[in-house]
């Protein structure tokens, strides 16, 4: 048990506790898992732990980030939201605008996440991009 735990332990030492917001860990998160076979690829894990502990590793954290986020109140999320977006190179209004018309959070869910779970992130993602886009044009 403790040798599986190694894995997620050193990613989250080394990598996720340097992204200051709960949406860019699961924006990092997602950007692992390969789309074509749905398991998450991880080059120093992989090296480190093996192919099968650093993709299960990086499912679980997807799976604890995610969760963490849908836990948050709506008031926590909108922070969490806007601290991420202060990372990006785009105006809030600019990104509000475009994530609103391309969607790309939709992607975002772990594969395992049930339908509610779906539309409850969806739900809450288009509610704050609305808020920050009226907010901007304020």
């Amino acid at each position: 048990m403790e040798n599986a735990r190694r894995p997620a332990e050193d990613l989250w030492r080394r990598t996720l506790a340097q992204i200051p917001s709960t949406y860019g860990r699961i924006v990092y998160l997602t950007s692992l898992r390969n789309v074509n076979t749905g398991r998450y690829e991880h080059h120093g894990l992989t090296l480190l732990f093996g192919e099968v502990a650093a993709d299960s590793a990086l499912r679980d954290s997807h799976g604890r980030v995610f969760r963490e986020w849908l836990e948050m109140s709506l008031e926590q999320q909108t922070a969490d939201l806007a601290l991420y977006f202060t990372s990006l190179p785009a105006s809030r209004k600019t990104l509000a605008e475009n994530w609103l018309r391309l969607r790309p959070y939709l992607s975002m869910a772990p594969a395992w996440a049930n339908p509610a779970e779906h539309e409850l992130f969806q739900a809450n993602l288009e509610v704050l991009l609305t808020l920050l886009l009226r907010d901007s044009a304020a």
